[in-house]
C-alpha cells in the first residue's frame, strides 16, 4: 500500500505530465496555424496581376466611386458597406444602388473573390449552364467570401477578380476558378474582416 506522501507525488507527477502534453498540443497547433498563414501569404496569386489603386478612404454612399483602372474593378475607391456573399441575378439589380461596384470593391478589400458574368455574350442555354457552373464553385466554397455578379460591360463571359488580381474566361473553367479562389481569397488589405 502507498503512503499518503507517495500518492501525492504520483498525483503531482500525473498533473505535470498532463500539463506538458496539453502545452505541447497547444504549441503544435499554434505552430501549425502560424505556418499556414506564412505558407498562404507566400503562395503566388493566380491570374493577371493588376496595379492596386491608391486608397483614399471611403466614398459617400451614392457618389460615383470610379473611375477604376480595370473593368471590372480589382481595387480603388469604395463605399463603407459591402454586399452579402452569394449569387446575384440581373433581377436583383433593381434594388441595388446606382453604383454597386462601390460595395463590391469593399468586398474585395475584405478578401472576397468576385465572379463577374455577362450572359449577353452567350446563348440562353449557355448562360444557364454558365450560371450552374459558377453556382457549383460558390457552393463548394459554402459561399464563403465569394460573390457572383452580373456585369454587362465585360468583353468575355466571366471575369474573376480579387484584390489586385484578375482572371478572364472566354470559356468558364471550374477547376481554374476554384484554384483562383483558393489562392487569392483573403489576399487583401483587410483579410480578417467578415
Amino acid at each position: 500500500m502507498k503512503s499518503k506522501r507517495q500518492t501525492m507525488r504520483d498525483k503531482r507527477q500525473k498533473r505535470k505530465t498532463l500539463n506538458r502534453i496539453l502545452l505541447g498540443g497547444v504549441a503544435i497547433v499554434l505552430v501549425a496555424v502560424i505556418g499556414y498563414f506564412i505558407w498562404n501569404a507566400s503562395r503566388p496569386a493566380v491570374g493577371q496581376e493588376v496595379p492596386v489603386m491608391a486608397d483614399s478612404g471611403h466614398v459617400e454612399e451614392g457618389a460615383d466611386p470610379g473611375p477604376y483602372n480595370t473593368d471590372p474593378p480589382t481595387s480603388g475607391r469604395h463605399y463603407a458597406i459591402e454586399l452579402n456573399a452569394g449569387f446575384y441575378e440581373k433581377a436583383d439589380l433593381s434594388s441595388m444602388p446606382e453604383f454597386p461596384e462601390g460595395h463590391l470593391v469593399h468586398n474585395l478589400e475584405h478578401g472576397y473573390v468576385i465572379f463577374w458574368y455577362n450572359c449577353n455574350l452567350v446563348t440562353e442555354g449557355e448562360c444557364t449552364e454558365l450560371k450552374a457552373q459558377v453556382r457549383s464553385v460558390l457552393d463548394q466554397e459554402n459561399n464563403f467570401k465569394v460573390i457572383a455578379f452580373p456585369w454587362e460591360s465585360l468583353k468575355v463571359p466571366v471575369v474573376l477578380t480579387s484584390w489586385g488580381q484578375m482572371q478572364e474566361f472566354e470559356t468558364f473553367n471550374p477547376e481554374l476558378a476554384q484554384t483562383f479562389v483558393n489562392r487569392n481569397r483573403n489576399q487583401a488589405p483587410e483579410p480578417l474582416a467578415p
